[in-house]
């Protein structure tokens, strides 16, 4: 079957490297939250800061690592941003021990850990599409969803039960040595990686090539639309996540365990809708699937406005996210296969930057936006709002498939 192809020893380690550490973050998640609340006694607007600060300056700083990483060898960038991540997350505990943790640091340390995940991102893109052969691309995107909707099903409720037991503080632990780990198994890849241009030889950084990742993609007839697609779809149901989490557990009296239920549980639908996605598309067509998935995740955020309290206000609400996230499931993997796809070669990591860079300021931004509004009229209509929104954002979804036939890569290494 499509879903079950083997992939070869070195997609096994990458894929371990990236299931070690999404799990890392997932069981940390809300972890720096906690932390400023409970040891730095921070107050809400701090919290915003801190949670926004994060995306917004991590994106500005990584702005010049998208070119940067284009003409470096993936494999060597993705372990160094490992480190970086291990070596930033581990200064919280070594600085909590001391007596000496601010929020001063706890600012420094997002920055740090979302420009990292931001290069990383750009250069494991580049390097998946260099390891896997362009038809086992989407399986490979798939077991990576699948991977992604396990750990955030997983990660809180286990994160919540460590925060109890030993404190946030030490899931920052966890999910710093989580990162050495992956940098050890992307390490263990092995094989070898095509050299980049010599030094001599490479574009000196200007400024016009910052700027690079985000021309191409507004200049390409298939990934502009879906560009804008996925930013505003992204954002605005990331900006009615806190709302919600206001609505239920403030408004409506849910407690913390059932709030936690409602999103744990139907992340099972990720890991159904990443499994269907091959088959669906080996039936259907890419294109027809990831314009129908796309289309779909639309339909379920406004239902959010309508949860009531009690037992069928959870379920309502269990409901809604089930339909959401196994939307997502099929969609994200099929979509991550067609940008990849239509991106050529020398280009990945510098489009991958830019679409990474611009998501996460949106989702700041919009987060932000969201809770001012809420101030105003209240959670429930800014989720509504919200709902309404992201309603229209199928119109920007690419109407024709105009992904090119595949690039022939050089044989790989499938030992």
């Amino acid at each position: 079957m499509v879903a079950g192809r083997a992939l070869g020893r070195r997609f096994g380690w990458l894929w371990a490297a990236y299931a070690v550490s999404t799990l890392g973050t997932w069981l940390a998640f809300d972890a720096f939250t906690l932390i400023a609340i409970l040891v730095l006694h921070a107050g809400a607007t701090e919290v915003s800061v801190l949670a926004a600060a994060g995306l917004a300056i991590g994106s500005v700083v990584a702005l010049p690592l998208g070119p940067w990483v284009e003409f470096r060898r993936k494999r060597p960038v993705m372990i160094a941003m490992d480190l970086v991540r291990f070596a930033a997350l581990m200064s919280v505990p070594v600085a909590f021990a001391l007596g000496r943790l601010g929020f001063a640091q706890l600012l420094v340390v997002s920055v740090v850990v979302g420009a990292a995940d931001i290069a990383f991102t750009a250069a494991s893109g580049a390097y998946l599409k260099a390891l896997v052969r362009p038809e086992d691309l989407l399986v490979a995107n798939g077991r990576f969803e699948s991977t992604t909707w396990t750990a955030t099903m997983l990660g809180p409720p286990l994160g919540g039960a460590a925060i109890v037991l030993i404190g946030p503080v030490m899931t920052v632990v966890a999910n710093a040595v989580s990162f050495l780990l992956s940098a050890a198994g992307i390490r263990a890849i092995g094989g070898q990686e095509a050299r980049p241009a010599p030094a001599e030889t490479r574009p000196r950084l200007r400024g016009r090539d910052l700027a690079e990742g985000w021309r191409y993609i507004l200049t390409d007839s298939a990934l502009r639309p879906l560009f804008a697609n996925t930013v505003l779809v992204n954002g605005l149901i990331m900006a009615a996540s806190p709302l919600l989490a206001v609505l239920m557990v403030r408004d409506l009296a849910f407690t913390p365990w059932q709030y936690g239920l409602a999103f744990a549980v139907p992340c099972v639908g990720g890991l159904i809708g990443a499994r269907l996605a091959p088959r669906l598309v080996a039936r259907f067509g890419r294109h027809r699937v990831m314009v129908t998935a796309g289309a779909l995740r639309a339909c379920w955020l406004l239902g959010l406005a309508f949860v009531g309290p009690g037992t069928a206000g959870l379920v309502l609400v269990m409901a809604v996210e089930l339909g959401l996230i196994t939307c997502m499931g099929v969609f994200n993997p099929v979509f991550a296969t067609y940008r990849l796809d239509r991106t050529p070669t020398d280009r990945v990591a510098r489009i991958l930057s830019a679409w990474s860079v611009t998501s996460k300021v949106t989702i700041a931004a919009l987060t932000a936006l969201w809770g001012l509004l809420a101030g105003i009229t209240g959670p429930r209509t800014a989720i509504a709002l919200a709902g309404l929104l992201v309603m229209a954002t199928p119109f920007l979804l690419p109407r024709r498939d105009g992904t090119p036939r595949p690039e022939r890569e050089p044989a790989h290494d499938r030992t």
